[in-house]
């Protein structure tokens, strides 16, 4: 299969292309609210994943629930000073254990290599900042995955849900329109990047944040709960906008072929 029309795959990281279930986020901002005297849960933390980590700590804080704690704690709310003091916290804690957390997905190497084979361009953006990527990007290149390039938040101005990672991609892949490209990612955040940046989207359910349970994890639930936990994380994402979902970004050939075939017939997303 080639695809004449779409210019460009712009891909997430965490949950889509490495880091089955999006944990390593989880697992260091859980650590660094813990070491506040304000534990929070994997569903507070996931409720925001996607973001900025610096806006994700801000959005996990004006949480009622965290609000209420950290009031009960320190007898205020958490101001812009705690948020600025546990994105400190969170950098060395996240950089120290994301290289165990950089293995691809199972199937990513050859799938990327066969659509670039296909000339597709491979572009990815992301809520890490670019020294946390520093450590990813070697890890997940070492092990066979390797995109055309990579945009953090923190090289243009501001993360998710603004478009201008991928609006940065384009620029270094030499590539337009946008509407000729396509965003893949596993978060309401990644959804609404796309939308805003003009792209076709793809929502990823199975490997991602909206599940977030590790390979072995998932591969031990029966198929009948992973049919129900994919239902309900499809009507998550597809409410948040994606113009379609997919189990994995392995399983994405065919909504690529739906989405030439629609460019091919002058649709736009």
């Amino acid at each position: 299969m080639t695809y004449p029309h779409i210019k460009a795959l712009i891909l997430d990281w965490a949950g889509t292309t490495v880091d089955f279930g999006s944990l390593a986020p989880v697992c260091a901002l859980q650590s660094v609210f813990a070491a506040n005297g304000v534990p929070v849960t994997a569903a507070e933390v996931r409720e925001h994943m996607g973001l900025l980590k610096k806006d994700q700590i801000r959005a996990i804080c004006a949480g009622e629930r965290v609000k209420d704690a950290w009031t009960a704690r320190y007898g205020r709310a958490p101001a812009e000073a705690d948020v600025e003091l546990m994105f400190g916290e969170f950098l060395p804690r996240q950089a120290a254990i994301l290289a165990d957390f950089s293995q691809p997905i199972p199937g990513v190497p050859e799938t990327i290599e066969a659509w670039k084979s296909a000339g597709l361009r491979i572009g990815s953006t992301t809520g890490y900042t670019h020294d946390l990527m520093n450590v990813v990007m070697p890890a997940a290149a070492r092990l066979g995955y390797a995109p055309d390039t990579c945009v953090t938040p923190d090289e243009v101005g501001a993360g998710r849900p603004k478009p201008f990672m991928c609006y940065r991609n384009a620029i270094m892949l030499g590539v337009y329109p946008l509407w000729c490209c396509v965003k893949i990612g596993d978060t309401p955040v990644d959804v609404a990047e796309g939308l805003n940046a003009g792209m076709w989207t793809i929502a990823i359910t199975g490997t991602g944040n909206e599940i977030g349970v590790s390979l072995a994890d998932w591969q031990a639930l029966s198929a009948e709960e992973r049919c129900r936990r994919e239902s309900e994380a499809r009507q998550r994402l597809v409410a948040a906008g994606a113009h379609f979902t997919a189990s994995s970004l392995t399983a994405c050939g065919e909504l690529l072929e739906e989405i030439e075939r629609r460019i091919a017939a002058g649709e736009k997303p």
